[in-house]
């Protein structure tokens, strides 16, 4: 079999998550460790104990859901897995494409932590709360999605931010125009058509001083090539070469995640099975959707590191 690994994205957090990992693998420990060496605080007590208000706080998310996709791709590693003979590609939802690109060797676990702070911290000032928002769009396809954004638009913002999966698109903008987007979603007949419990408005041109807080932040770091290629999210096709990857990096915080294209591509050319590392396992979900006839696994839980080595070796 071809396998892609995956890496989830926001919305994926839960308090405890990554503790059992790091209880049955030292591996996995060192990983929250360097990562709150990095940032120099305690976030993994946050990430182990709670409370959900503070983990769920954009700047502390992010990295805390790169460092569960670290630790358990440690894991993996220490049991046997080599990633070039593992996999042919990875690919990450949104933030999860720093944890892609760590787990490829691309960023450093600490670069990673402190990017993903910064960019978090700069998605969130990027708009008063309360002025943006962000909506699922369910039962719509992708064109349809698209130009009910652009209807609400008006003089406003509101676009196409995540393109998921069949029949869920998320939009994102300034709140009157989403607000908007909903009621005219539901006249074209979308099944369900609403707010999400976010902080900001991600993946659109509201986004662009985190943009620019990016390009500075990225600038000074040291990308190497990938281990195997990442399909970028905002080209749902892969890349290897260090000076795309950052330019990509600072598009993604305006641009769509193309997640259903980058799942589609990597069917096309050869993948059927997705193995999803870190927390949670919604990229699976979505992954039965897009590509059914690909096999998947999720890792997140010291039980999957056995099968998954068991698969991959």
């Amino acid at each position: 079999m071809t396998t892609a690994l995956t890496f989830p994205g926001q919305g994926s957090q839960a308090v405890g998550m990554g503790k059992a990992l790091a209880e049955a693998h030292p591996a996995a420990a060192a990983v929250f460790q360097e990562v709150d060496e990095a940032l120099g605080e305690k976030l993994s007590s946050v990430i182990f104990e709670g409370p959900i208000d503070t983990l769920t706080l954009t700047a502390n998310a992010q990295p805390a859901l790169m460092a569960v996709s670290l630790a358990a791709m440690r894991a993996l590693e220490a049991e046997g897995l080599v990633l070039e003979k593992a996999a042919s590609y990875v690919a990450g939802h949104s933030l999860g494409e720093y944890s892609a690109l760590a787990a490829a060797g691309s960023l450093s676990l600490a670069d990673a932590a402190r990017l993903l702070r910064i960019r978090g911290r700069a998605m969130q000032a990027a708009v008063p709360v309360g002025e943006g928002a962000m909506a699922a769009l369910l039962g719509l396809d992708f064109e349809a999605a698209t130009a009910v954004a652009a209807e609400a638009a008006g003089s406003d913002i509101c676009q196409a931010a995540n393109d998921n999966g069949p029949g869920q698109v998320v939009i994102s903008g300034t709140r009157a125009a989403v607000e908007r987007a909903l009621e005219i979603a539901k006249a074209k007949g979308a099944k369900r058509a609403i707010l999400l419990p976010v902080s900001a408005p991600f993946h659109c041109r509201l986004m662009q001083p985190a943009a620019d807080a990016m390009a500075e932040a990225l600038a000074s770091v040291e990308i190497a090539a990938p281990r195997v290629p990442i399909v970028a999210n905002v080209l749902a096709y892969p890349i290897s070469d260090p000076v795309e990857i950052r330019d990509r990096l600072v598009q993604q915080v305006t641009g769509m995640v193309r997640w259903r294209e980058s799942v589609e591509w990597l069917a096309a050319n050869g993948v059927d099975r997705l193995v999803e590392v870190g927390a949670g396992k919604v990229l699976s979900g979505l992954a039965k959707r897009i590509a059914p006839g690909a096999t998947t696994l999720a890792v997140g839980q010291p039980e999957d590191v056995p099968a998954a080595i068991a698969a991959l070796t």
